[in-house]
């Protein structure tokens, strides 16, 4: 009883210890979401490694755990933007490392960079191991240093999809598709072996306008010519020497990290002893600023995901960012009705999803537009279904990098009954009172009666779509069609055949909306607002937006599929009904 009473007094002074320190913890992380007083002689640290989302995305469980490697461009745009504006900040330190991010999204994160300097401040980068995503960050610094042993990757662009029919066709299952657009290629994976020449050749052309892109702006920075950029690409950089990459001035410099340390005490005129002083891009973002009291207000909304008809559907409410008609509407009439709001800059970062959800979503954006101007800006793609909601904004934003269109629907139910029937071995019986009671059996595919009404239901939709596009953008249906066609398009070719009306990033679109609201003086207000960590801690969804995270961490490239595949559940209804970009787009 000695022992025992021993043991539970230890659990108790156990479970109060760790209390504590919990309490601790949490203070400590509440306080850190408070405002940042910056310190003179400070250098704003950005570390490009992880994934860039739109907005802050990590789950408090994850943050606890020691597993957040996400960067949010929200966040990344603020904080750079305050440096530039601080006195007490002397200069930006990048650190490359692995970073994934969309085309559009690294190249507006360079566009604030390139701001950034017209400060006159410094910007120094320095890498062990540069992506070629980081280094075409990184490629705009002043000075630009890589470690002596480092490796440097710069190999182009490729796209490489994964097709899944033979598997299916072994497992007995085969994939009945429904569709409008010849470049509607979302369907292919399931239904091809390799890609169709129609979606080789929107491939070809959207590859060939990022890169493009990407060339040309580092050939700016680097004082390189295009020419010798694809000729580096060329030579798998990525296992050259650093003496290679000097030679070829894709580097200034090569360094260790300790004389690069040294290197920013003399930028900081700071002595040998003295210490440096960083500022996370978490801490400069919420630092604080003085603000003048303004009356008129820019609302930006964020609307990033795939688009889902129900966001508290188990399957998709642990999911961060998705896009759902319930709140996204919500937060559209609150704005409509708010007189303080003179205008709203929608930012679309999603390649689709639910046609019927997206439907629900045009409509609010359209009663919004009546009264006050409305204003899309694209991020990373803003393409079929993401460019559905946005086809009737008052003016269209978008990167060069940025993908959009994607204008087709498409429908893709699984046929099982080989896999039931002939592989495990079930049977099924039926009785039923009309034709079609049965539709959607899981022993059988569909009837050819049954394929015809479900094409020409998927026929309808598309016609709806080109409608909403050609009453938005102002031009006849039939031109819509001759670009429509499930295509895809860069921003820079969506200008051309006027589906998007400017090229910029978000900055361009909030002056955009401004402009058309006619007030200069304005302050921008964010939607929906932003969930403290304590917040995000006691939500119900919390334990579920950890197990997804760590499933898109397991399944890496894998996850977008699995994904799209379990929230096609509702056979009979909106669900199946698809406007989305490829399941996979897997850019190398």
């Amino acid at each position: 009883m000695k022992m025992v009473g021993a043991t539970l007094v230890g659990l108790v002074l156990w479970t109060i210890v760790m209390f504590v320190f919990s309490i601790i913890g949490f203070a400590g992380i509440m306080a850190s979401e408070g405002m940042t007083d910056v310190e003179d002689g400070s250098i704003l640290r950005i570390t490009l490694n992880g994934e860039v989302t739109e907005r802050d995305e990590s789950s408090p469980l994850a943050i606890l755990g020691g597993d957040n490697e996400t960067l949010a461009l929200e966040q990344l745009l603020e904080a750079i933007d305050k440096a530039g504006k601080s006195d007490k900040v002397k200069g930006i330190y990048l650190e490359g490392g692995a970073l994934a991010a969309s085309p559009a999204m690294l190249q507006e994160l360079r566009q604030a960079l390139v701001k950034f300097k017209e400060t006159k401040k410094w910007i120094v980068a320095y890498g062990d191991t540069y992506t070629q995503g980081s280094y075409y960050i990184c490629s705009v610094a002043d000075e630009l240093y890589i470690n002596p042993q480092g490796m440097l990757d710069w190999h182009g662009m490729a796209a490489q999809p994964m097709f899944y029919t033979e598997v299916m066709k072994k497992l007995g299952v085969k994939m009945q598709v429904f569709k409008v657009g010849t470049f509607k290629s979302a369907v292919e994976p399931f239904i091809n072996t390799e890609m169709s020449e129609p979606n080789r050749q929107q491939v070809t052309s959207y590859l060939t306008s990022i890169w493009g892109n990407m060339v040309s702006e580092v050939a700016k920075s680097r004082k390189l010519t295009p020419e010798k950029l694809n000729a580096m690409a060329d030579t798998l950089l990525v296992f050259q020497s650093t003496d290679y990459l000097l030679k070829e001035k894709m580097v200034d410099k090569a360094k260790y990290k300790d004389e690069i340390r040294d290197l920013l005490k003399k930028k900081c005129d700071l002595d040998e002893d003295e210490t440096l002083t960083f500022v996370s891009v978490n801490e400069m973002a919420n630092s604080e600023v003085s603000l003048e009291k303004k009356d008129d207000c820019i609302a930006v909304l964020y609307a990033y995901g795939d688009i889902v008809d129900d966001a508290a559907n188990n399957m998709t409410r642990g999911m961060a960012g998705t896009i759902a008609p319930a709140p996204i509407n919500k937060e559209l009439d609150k704005l409509m009705n708010d007189d303080d709001v003179k205008a709203v800059v929608i930012r679309v970062n999603s390649g689709g999803g639910s046609a019927y959800a997206s439907e629900q979503i045009w409509r609010h954006v359209t009663l919004l537009k009546k009264k006050k101007p409305v204003v899309v800006s694209m991020g990373g793609m803003a393409a079929s279904g993401g460019y559905y909601i946005s086809c009737n904004a008052s003016k269209i934003v978008a990167e060069p990098t940025t993908l959009t269109g994607s204008i087709g629907i498409f429908g893709m139910i699984p046929d099982m009954s080989e896999l039931l029937t002939e592989k495990i071995g079930l049977r099924y019986d039926v009785v039923k009172t009309n034709a079609h009671s049965d539709f959607g059996a899981q022993d059988r595919p569909f009837t050819p009666e049954e394929g015809r009404l479900v094409q020409a239901h998927i026929e309808r939709g598309y016609d709806l779509f080109t409608r909403r596009v050609a009453e938005g953008r102002n031009i006849s249906q039939d031109s819509v069609k001759v670009i429509a066609e499930g295509r895809v398009w860069t921003g820079e070719q969506a200008k051309k055949i006027g589906l998007v009306d400017e090229l910029g990033n978000l900055e361009t679109a909030i002056k955009a909306a401004a402009k058309l609201a006619k007030t200069k003086d304005y302050v921008i207000a964010k939607y929906p607002e932003s969930s403290s960590f304590f917040e995000k801690l006691m939500s119900e969804n919390n334990d579920e937006g950890f197990m997804e995270s760590q499933l898109k961490s397991t399944l890496g490239e894998y996850y977008g599929t699995f994904n799209t595949i379990r929230n096609m559940k509702n056979l009979k209804g909106q669900g199946m009904i698809q406007a989305r970009m490829p399941y996979e787009l897997i850019i190398r």
